[in-house]
């Protein structure tokens, strides 16, 4: 056991390029409390966007190509005034991303996780996979190349089993983030509530069709103490207790559709049953941007941590400046380690699985070769967590910054990017994925794919 030290976390939902408003209402309840922000956690649809040639790699209509606030954050203009950990989402400058499959730095202060990752902040377990569920592309390799087409920007956000595998090896982390709500969560919570929110959920709860199947295992298999997501752009909180409970009846059928719904022609952002994790269904769910504002005011409050045999889960609202939506919440977590601001650093148990899962790594739609067993994959993890031991600073626990540095790839907003803003941009490769891959002395696919002919 570690003696209580706490840390405040901040969470947020779908950030959708809104910077400026999520640090300034953050700034706001600072002031207001008496209490200071350690972490900031986001759930996706972060929205990375360098440039204007940055937006033609995002999957939204024409209208909502915006360049938002992280250009700033990202040329230098602002910085991030609390360490920010990033997952994606499904509206994402994908390209962007891709160069830091592994994870790394997006701007100083501003971390993200990688297509799925694990790092630790004072201590604190952190795990999360970007991205959303998708049964066409799920058994897929990695295969989007640039230029994106129309399909290959969308499938290239789409969740892959070789990150549910690596993932699903960790031992139990003390918090997930995910952009996707886990299938059959809403069961765990207040259902009524829900549906009296958000009617145009039922068609979808009653045909098993909302939210991720990998993703609940990843919650039954791993048991963190928090799970946070977004997506859906509602709050909502449950409570997942190990092994889980009976659920309730199920409501009624109904025709109510999403008034807020934006689909993306030909796109279909399933959220399958456990069933359909392994067969296909017909039940499909259209994919969603929200945009008109909602009643709901937000009211972040510190919350107790939670005992170890259950999950708590929270889904967040995404930030509209001027609304009262409730987008983002602040709770006290307890960490192993002290230190003000809060360290960085990499989880040795996941660099492990990194090495481990690396020959499973595939450049092509299908995957080539089939994974190892359950067991076959964690006897591999653990020779390999040796190695981290053995071969890495600290035994793994190395700080990030000394390994990753921040470094802009591409220009940010500039008059030539403008006048090519129809245009995909060139690849370019990261030096800090290529430092990762050195480190661990690994392949480094994620600049080949985009490179080799």
């Amino acid at each position: 056991m570690y003696r209580r030290i706490p840390i405040i976390i901040a969470v947020e939902g779908c950030c959708h390029g809104e910077l400026n408003a999520i640090y300034e209402h953050i700034a706001n309840l600072e002031t207001q409390h008496q209490y200071k922000i350690d972490l900031l956690l986001m759930c996706g649809d972060f929205q990375a966007i360098r440039n204007h040639q940055d937006l033609q790699c995002m999957s939204v209509p024409d209208k909502f190509r915006q360049l938002g606030d992280f250009s700033d954050y990202y040329t230098g203009v602002k910085v991030a005034p609390m360490l920010t950990l990033v997952i994606g989402g499904n509206h994402e400058a994908s390209n962007y991303m891709w160069e830091l499959f592994h994870g790394g730095w997006l701007a100083p202060n501003i971390f993200f996780l990688g297509n799925a990752g694990c790092v630790q902040v004072n201590g604190i377990r952190i795990a999360g996979m970007s991205g959303i569920f998708n049964r066409h592309h799920y058994h897929q390799g990695f295969h989007e190349r640039m230029p994106y087409s129309y399909g290959t920007m969308r499938s290239i956000y789409h969740i892959r089993e070789y990150n549910f595998r690596r993932l699903a090896l960790l031992s139990k982390p003390h918090i997930f983030l995910s952009h996707d709500w886990p299938a059959s969560i809403e069961h765990h919570g207040n259902l009524g509530d829900l549906l009296r929110r958000k009617p145009f959920f039922k068609d979808d709860i009653r045909n098993g069709a909302l939210g991720s199947p990998p993703l609940f295992e990843l919650l039954k298999t791993l048991k963190p103490d928090w799970w946070f997501s977004a997506h859906l752009h509602v709050k909502f909180e449950a409570t997942c207790f190990h092994p889980g409970v009976t659920p309730p009846d199920l409501p009624a059928n109904t025709s109510e559709k999403n008034p807020d719904e934006i689909a993306i022609g030909g796109d279909f952002e399933e959220s399958m049953t456990s069933a359909d994790f392994k067969a296909p269904a017909a039940n499909l769910n259209p994919d969603e941007i929200t945009l008109d504002d909602e009643e709901e005011d937000v009211a972040p409050a510190p919350v107790a941590p939670p005992p170890r045999e259950r999950t708590n889960f929270l889904a967040l609202d995404k930030c509209i400046p001027g609304s009262r939506r409730q987008f983002l919440e602040v709770m006290d977590i307890d960490a192993p380690e002290s230190s003000s601001p809060p360290k960085l650093k990499f989880d040795p148990e996941w660099l492990a699985a990194v090495r481990a899962f690396d020959p499973y790594m595939t450049l092509t739609p299908s995957q080539h070769g089939s994974y190892p067993e359950h067991q076959a994959a964690t006897e591999a993890v653990s020779r390999e967590l040796e190695w981290v031991k053995q071969n890495l600073p600290e035994g793994g626990h190395q700080d990030i910054n000394d390994v990753q540095a921040f470094v802009m790839t591409a220009t940010g907003p500039t008059p030539d990017t403008q006048k090519a803003k129809g245009e995909q941009p060139a690849y370019f490769p990261n030096p800090q994925t290529a430092a990762l891959c050195s480190m661990l002395q690994i392949d480094n696919k994620v600049d080949r794919l985009n490179m080799e002919p």
